[in-house]
């Protein structure tokens, strides 16, 4: 029996999402910073987040790096603001920009002192 077309449809879209953790984990980026330095950037466990992002562990993925959540409201925000044009938005990005680079910051004076 052939499976039905939205069957169909999902396996092939979990298919590619598998696909698609798997391309990204093969090829995580080494930090630069923390190889030449030996300590930590303000970016440090991004890569890893966005992973546990996509496994679905939203928990963990908050704990390993805080500001990714900022990043992507920041960055859905901005796509947004592009296609609607949206009269504050301007605004609006201003603020979520200044916030995400305080949280980066803030994160990033909290890995450092732990």
């Amino acid at each position: 029996m052939r499976p039905q077309g939205s069957n169909l449809k999902k396996n092939n879209f979990c298919f590619m999402w598998e696909y698609l953790k798997d391309l990204f984990r093969e090829n995580m980026m080494q930090c630069f910073y923390k190889k030449h330095f030996g300590m930590e950037c303000p970016g440090c466990g991004t890569q890893r987040a966005i992973l546990k992002l996509l496994d679905g562990d939203i928990v963990g993925s908050f704990k390993m790096y805080p500001p990714l959540f900022l990043i992507l409201l920041t960055c859905s925000f901005l796509l947004l603001h592009l296609l609607f044009k949206f009269k504050k938005g301007a605004t609006i990005l201003k603020f979520l920009g200044i916030l995400t680079a305080i949280f980066i910051f803030l994160n990033y004076l909290y890995k450092i002192i732990l």
